[in-house]
């Protein structure tokens, strides 16, 4: 009986939390990741909204004359609706990235859904009159019901995540990460908030230093900047 009861506990550990990852980051089912090659590139920024740092990088992006896509956490959503509200009113997309920032693995379905995705969409709909369509889990962790789940929500992850909010990252390596892989169709993983744990606090700073050059440098190169949506459709269409 204990072993029998072992083998249902391992089963269940591989099908709700391996398989998921091995379909989805190794294989790409179930997710939206990359663009085409029609020179269309998506800026999305997770953790925020940051009352220091997010109005800046909105500053940074209006001057650019970029859109991008924000995956909020709903707590930090409820704490800021006006930067929530300048996000949208500025043209940027709004998605999903659990009410706090807590990974899926150690989630049971019915946690995840209502108390962090259903919670997190009705606290931005509430402030945009949109409701969000676009989900990104914190870490890109994902557990089997949310495969299922993705029918009222786009998953999106990344094909570029130089790690930014990492402190041994300068600005100045950020800024050839980045030059260096950005390509047509590339989904690029930043963060506008440094208060996740292992995060460097002062990251952001030191993130839209570089992306200040790279969008400079993205716009010589013919390179287009779009929302999510926007890539999702054109990869659709095609």
């Amino acid at each position: 009986m204990r072993k029998s009861l072992q083998w249902i506990g391992i089963s269940f550990i591989a099908i709700y939390v391996f398989l998921p990852w091995i379909l989805t980051r190794i294989f790409g089912l179930g997710i939206f990741r990359k663009g085409g090659n029609d020179g269309q590139i998506a800026f999305t920024f997770d953790d925020g909204p940051d009352p220091l740092y997010t109005p800046h990088l909105l500053a940074l992006l209006n001057k650019h004359e970029v859109k991008a896509t924000f995956f909020v956490l709903g707590h930090k959503a409820n704490q800021h609706p006006d930067i929530i509200r300048r996000i949208h009113e500025e043209g940027h997309q709004i998605g999903i990235h659990n009410y706090t920032h807590r990974p899926n693995w150690f989630m049971m379905p019915w946690t995840t859904t209502h108390q962090h995705i259903k919670k997190t969409s009705d606290i931005i709909e509430f402030i945009t009159g949109i409701k969000p369509l676009y989900y990104r889990p914190p870490w890109g962790i994902i557990n089997a019901y949310d495969l299922f789940f993705r029918k009222k929500y786009d998953i999106v992850l990344w094909s570029m995540m130089p790690g930014d909010w990492k402190r041994d990252v300068s600005q100045n390596k950020l800024k050839g990460l980045l030059l260096r892989n950005i390509r047509k169709g590339s989904v690029i993983l930043l963060h506008d908030s440094g208060e996740t744990i292992g995060s460097d606090q002062d990251a952001p700073k030191y993130m839209m230093v570089a992306l200040d050059d790279v969008l400079m440098d993205v716009k010589q190169r013919g390179l287009h900047c779009v929302r999510i949506d926007e890539m999702i459709k054109k990869a659709d269409v095609e």
